[in-house]
């Protein structure tokens, strides 16, 4: 018998957190959401409060807490971006398919697990799963002597856990409503007015501390006023959408959610200090607008220039994810 394991093991424990599982079935029970753009985590206090749960159940101390996510192309998000850099957290990505399917996060997530085990780095484990894909991570862990601990999420009727994954673990326990509750929150979605006269438009603005972008743009004549764009001058006119290759325009939604996009790169790479020279907004410089729309344009494939409606979306989306990470509140426009 080799001498390391005449040595007593002393009590470690890792945290393996399917995002994808987390996410979707506490949307599910708490905001009645089916996808991701519905809700907004706050994903590093929510792990805070699930190492601190373990702790409190465990022996031991805390490896470090594994993250398993999805991604298109496997490119982080801002918001994953974040979590990578939380300590004791180390982020795993697999791809996101065109589907919304997460494809290689279980393979990631056995190789993990079946790996510290081996090298009897950790005496437990913490899982919150529910897919039955799960199951060989578990039974690999199990063969070298860890005790698997299945979290799950409350769920919303019957069960949202396979079941041969309950059985073959080691202890279960299921999250509840509120102890996941303060860190789920619903996502606001501006609303877009009928276009107004811009003296509307400026009454609106003065009766608001902080206006809407929409009450602020939707004054704007896209036919005739220049407006920078990417790719061309500033100052040069914009062809109007009556001019356009007769392709619908792009979708609202999805203008809405690049905004956000942009707008959570440039606080994460530029910092809250920079960011806070927008403000109160909500005209963005020329510089960062001409930026918006590239990154836009490079994401759709196509150019706005013929879609004044789809650039006024683009901003206000910005914004919205702007003066959420500073808590001023938007106001509904109409």
């Amino acid at each position: 018998m080799a001498t390391s394991e005449l040595v007593p093991q002393p009590a470690r424990y890792a945290v393996f957190v399917d995002a994808g599982y987390l996410y979707a079935a506490s949307g599910a029970l708490l905001l009645e959401a089916s996808s991701r753009r519905e809700y907004r985590v706050a994903a590093e206090k929510l792990i805070r409060a699930l190492t601190g749960h373990a702790a409190e159940g465990l022996r031991g101390e805390l490896l470090r807490v594994y993250w398993f996510d999805a991604a298109p192309r496997r490119q982080p998000t801002v918001d994953q971006r974040v979590i990578a850099n939380l300590p004791l957290v180390k982020l795993r990505l697999g791809n996101l398919n065109a589907q919304g399917q997460q494809k290689g996060v279980d393979a990631q997530l056995r190789a993990d697990l079946e790996a510290l085990a081996r090298h009897r780095a950790i005496t437990d484990a913490v899982l919150l799963a529910g897919d039955e894909d799960m199951l060989p991570a578990v039974e690999a862990a199990q063969r070298y002597g860890v005790r698997v601990h299945l979290w799950g999420v409350e769920p919303t009727h019957g069960s949202n856990q396979a079941e041969w994954l309950v059985w073959e673990s080691d202890t279960v326990e299921v999250l509840s409503a509120d102890f996941l509750r303060p860190y789920f929150t619903k996502a606001k979605v501006l609303a877009v007015p009928p276009a107004a006269p811009a003296r509307e438009a400026s009454a609106a603005v003065k009766s608001s501390p902080v206006p809407s972008p929409s009450q602020v743009f939707a004054g704007r004549a896209p036919a005739t006023k220049p407006i920078p764009a990417a790719g061309g001058r500033a100052g040069s006119p914009l062809p109007v959408p009556g001019n356009s290759d007769g392709k619908l325009g792009p979708d609202r939604h999805h203008m809405l959610e690049i905004g956000e996009h942009v707008a959570q790169k440039w606080i994460f790479e530029r910092g809250r200090d920079n960011i806070r020279d927008l403000l109160p907004g909500p005209i963005l410089p020329p510089v960062i607008d001409k930026e918006l729309l590239i990154e836009a344009e490079k994401e759709l494939g196509r150019s706005l220039r013929p879609y004044q409606e789809a650039r006024t979306w683009l901003r206000d989306g910005f914004w919205e994810r702007v003066y959420r990470e500073f808590g001023i509140g938007v106001g509904k426009s109409g």
